[in-house]
């Protein structure tokens, strides 16, 4: 059980209720029948002192003659009584019971209420009831005798069920704290199943699975947080699969554009190369170059576009070898003449399993890159660590902003927004990224500690496993 979690949380606060409830109703009943019970031992004890003294009356003259407060003293002990009377300085009865008279049970008495009190005798709770005897004047008047009678008592039954009290108290509370973790496991389990079975479809929807659902039980909130997410959950789909199909035409018109594209450029292309062929001047000749430098960009565009719709297609595959990579890289400048422009260590020997097309793609898209957007030197550097090769290629250009360099790889985006047209179809990049993933590797743009655009290519030696 997770602390901190809801089903901790109800169990503590179920119990914290129930411990409170219980020991406020069980200490309120103990407290109140604690009360009742001295209170019913005190009246009774008294009722016994008074009935006692009363049949005593009348008591003889005053002082009292020898043997008087003995005889008063007998008549008030019994089997479960301890008596002592005083009358001044004389005294008749139980000594250890003079100890236990407290000085404000004797000023009570005095008073002329029937007083007592609850004291502790060597461990023994005891119950000192005290009242003081009149005699009646010829005229009926009452007066002080000057006699003060004592009588006590043990309260071990009392303490007993007192005792008994208190342990029963304590089974309630006991009982009512397991019977609240009962309650709360009950409640946390009907609460915490909707709230798990909707984790569990959150996660599912997040993890692609559009036909996640929760089964709808009751109709309480969480059964209305359930059907709004199923509401959500369907919403959701339709408009996925919406997008989905909206995706897969845009990427068959564009594929499908693209192929249909290839013929007239084919015818466009051979036209553009018998012009180049001619020595055209003047404004024919200017019309010339510029149809034949549109028509090649527009290829690499077609050509471009068809690969892309490749990759979205999930129809991209490689074609691995064994290939020295220094000689693919070293061959992929050389046809574009970038030889003498692009310095940087290209060691002999590195092998990998690599599809030479699509690093040739990945070297030319980087390099060209470079050279049309950074500034010389070009570097291309090659290295091998353990597993993986890496190619680095780096300029001194200003680098890229920060701001660009999430976006480095996304198609058609341009740094700059005033550069609506460039040498490049706009996919390059792309593409580059495109065919590092299809190997199995990463390909990042960084900026330079000295300045400068830095694309970092890493691939593994043996290629993405089959």
């Amino acid at each position: 059980m997770k602390l901190g979690g809801l089903r901790t949380r109800l169990l503590l606060a179920f119990s914290l209720l129930v411990v409170i409830t219980a020991a406020t109703v069980a200490g309120g009943n103990y407290v109140q029948s604690r009360t009742v019970i001295l209170q019913q031992a005190q009246d009774a004890t008294a009722r016994v002192l008074v009935d006692k003294a009363t049949a005593l009356y009348p008591l003889g003259p005053l002082p009292p003659a020898d043997g008087t407060l003995g005889r008063i003293s007998g008549e008030l002990s019994d089997r479960d009584l301890s008596s002592l009377v005083l009358y001044g300085d004389q005294a008749s009865g139980s000594g250890q019971l003079r100890s236990l008279i407290s000085p404000e049970l004797r000023e009570q008495v005095r008073a002329g209420n029937v007083a007592w009190q609850r004291v502790d005798s060597g461990g023994t709770p005891m119950l000192v009831v005290g009242t003081r005897f009149t005699v009646v004047l010829p005229g009926g008047q009452e007066r002080a005798s000057g006699i003060e009678a004592y009588i006590a008592r043990d309260m071990i039954p009392e303490a007993r069920s007192i005792d008994e009290l208190a342990t029963r108290a304590w089974l309630i509370g006991g009982a009512a704290l397991v019977f609240a973790i009962g309650l709360a496991l009950l409640a946390a389990r009907g609460v915490l199943r909707p709230v798990r079975d909707l984790g569990d479809a959150a996660r599912r929807l997040g993890a692609g699975d559009l036909r996640a659902r929760i089964n709808v039980r009751g109709t309480d909130e969480l059964a209305g947080v359930a059907r709004t997410f199923n509401e959500t959950a369907e919403a959701l789909e339709r408009h996925v699969e919406e997008l989905k199909r909206m995706e897969a035409d845009a990427r068959r018109f564009v594929a499908d554009v693209s192929h249909e594209l290839r013929t007239p450029l084919a015818a466009m292309t051979a036209v553009a190369d018998v012009l180049e062929q001619e020595s055209l001047s003047g404004d024919a000749g200017r019309a010339a170059r510029m149809t034949i430098e549109e028509t090649h960009h527009l290829t690499r565009l077609v050509n471009d576009l068809i690969e892309v719709s490749r990759f979205d297609a999930g129809a991209a595959a490689l074609a691995p070898e064994e290939v020295d990579v220094a000689e693919v890289v070293t061959a992929s400048l050389r046809i574009r003449g970038w030889s003498d422009e692009v310095e940087g260590d290209r060691p002999a020997g590195i092998h990998a399993m690599l599809d030479p097309r699509r690093l040739d793609v990945i070297v030319a898209n980087l390099v060209g890159n470079a050279l049309r957007h950074g500034e010389k030197p070009v570097s291309l550097r090659l290295s091998e660590t353990g597993e993986w090769i890496t190619l680095e290629v780096s300029d001194r250009g200003p680098g890229l902003a920060p701001e660009v360099l999430p976006h480095v790889f996304d198609r058609f985006y341009k740094a700059d927004s005033a550069r609506t047209r460039s040498g490049g179809s706009g996919l390059g990049l792309a593409i580059s990224w495109e065919n590092a993933r299809l190997h199995g590797g990463t390909l990042i743009a960084a900026n330079g500690v000295d300045g400068g655009a830095v694309f970092t290519l890493r691939l593994p030696r043996q290629g993405v496993a089959s």
